[in-house]
This record gives structure tokens, C-alpha cells and sequence, in this order.
């Protein structure tokens, strides 16, 4: 009976050891990870758009609106979709809101209200591109949220091109972000975020 004891304790732990080791494993494959989402997230704005036929500003984040709204004066002709945004809110109070004249842009802007996360914005920007027969546009996101932006945005429309705009975020310094614990915090999160989008998305 004791010897079946210690041979059952030992098994135990055998299978502990294997758990400690596979979770370090993970987390040390984790880190890594993060370590190069980091390191791949732009630092500069875009130079050269090329054409611009349609821009899309996803809302949540300082600058995004402001960088939207810079394309589309360079670019007449262009159209802006802005998706997430409150119920409520119309096109003339979200450009008195962002000190343009209504006037002068309200007839190129289109507002999404139905997003409430990445994917939800894909989806809604999918409908709306396809409603208007866009074949390319230019996605305006801040720098750490871009990556999870194009894989949800090309999964819900394959058949559209779509560029990079990175509103570079002021308050998420990327420079010895681990040192800073909100920025990590935010950093660390998004990274999270993309790799459960990465797994769990649905293809098309």
C-alpha cells in the first residue's frame, strides 16, 4: 500500500514537472511574441498614399479622426467611412467637433454606428465598400492597433486592397515600452487581442 503511494505521488508529480514546463514554454513563447508585435509596429506616418479612393478612420483613438480628415482634403473626390461611431452623432456635429466646416466636407463623409470592436468595424466597412463598389482604400488606425485592423479588415473583404495609415499614438511610447507599465499594459493586451483574432476569426 505505501509503495503504491509513493509510486502515485511520484506520477504526480512527474505530471506537474510536464505542466510547469509546457506553461513556461507558452509563456516564454508569449513573450517572445509580443517582444516582435512590438518591434513591428510602425514608429513613422505613411509618406507617399499613391491614389486615394476611400478612407476609412476606425474611432477609439486620438488623431485618427484629424489624419482621416487630412487625406480627404488632399485628395477631392475621395470618400471618408468612419466606423464606431456613437449612436446619435451625425456628420455635421463630428466635424464642429473636430473644428472643420460642415460644409465644406460633410457630402464625402459617411458614418458606420453599428461597430462596437475590430471585427464589428470590418463588417460594417465590408457593406459599405461594397455598397460603392470600392476596390481599394486606405485604413486609418492607431500604429499598435493596425495589425489586428488588416487581418480582420482582408479576412471581411479579400477582394479589396487595403493600405496601411498609422496614426502614431503619443501617449503609447514605444521606446523601452516595458518600463512603462500602461503602455505595456495596453501593448500586451492588443498583442492578446490579435493572436485570439488570429485563432478564432472566421476565414472567408
Amino acid at each position: 500500500m505505501a509503495q503504491h503511494r509513493r509510486l502515485t505521488r511520484r506520477r504526480g508529480l512527474g505530471r506537474l514537472r510536464v505542466a510547469l514546463v509546457a506553461l513556461i514554454g507558452v509563456a516564454v513563447a508569449w513573450a517572445v511574441g509580443l517582444a516582435r508585435f512590438v518591434d513591428a509596429i510602425s514608429r513613422e506616418a505613411p509618406g507617399d498614399l499613391g491614389a486615394v479612393e476611400a478612407i476609412v478612420v476606425l474611432t477609439g483613438g486620438l488623431g485618427r479622426l484629424d489624419a482621416g480628415l487630412a487625406i480627404l482634403r488632399a485628395n477631392p473626390g475621395a470618400h471618408m467611412f468612419v466606423s464606431g461611431v456613437y449612436r446619435g452623432v451625425d456628420v455635421t456635429e463630428l466635424l464642429q467637433i473636430d473644428r472643420e466646416r460642415p460644409d465644406a466636407l460633410q457630402c464625402c463623409v459617411t458614418l458606420g454606428h453599428d461597430a462596437i470592436n475590430t471585427r464589428g468595424n470590418a463588417r460594417e466597412t465590408a457593406a459599405w465598400v461594397r455598397a460603392r463598389g470600392v476596390r481599394r482604400l486606405h485604413l486609418v488606425t492607431a500604429n499598435y492597433h493596425m495589425a489586428r485592423s488588416l487581418l480582420e479588415f482582408r479576412r471581411a473583404m479579400p477582394e479589396v486592397t487595403i493600405v496601411a495609415h498609422p496614426v502614431i499614438a503619443d501617449r503609447v511610447r514605444l521606446d523601452d515600452w516595458w518600463w512603462r507599465p500602461r503602455t505595456a499594459s495596453l501593448l500586451a493586451g492588443e498583442y492578446t487581442k490579435y493572436l485570439a483574432a488570429l485563432v478564432l476569426s472566421p476565414r472567408p
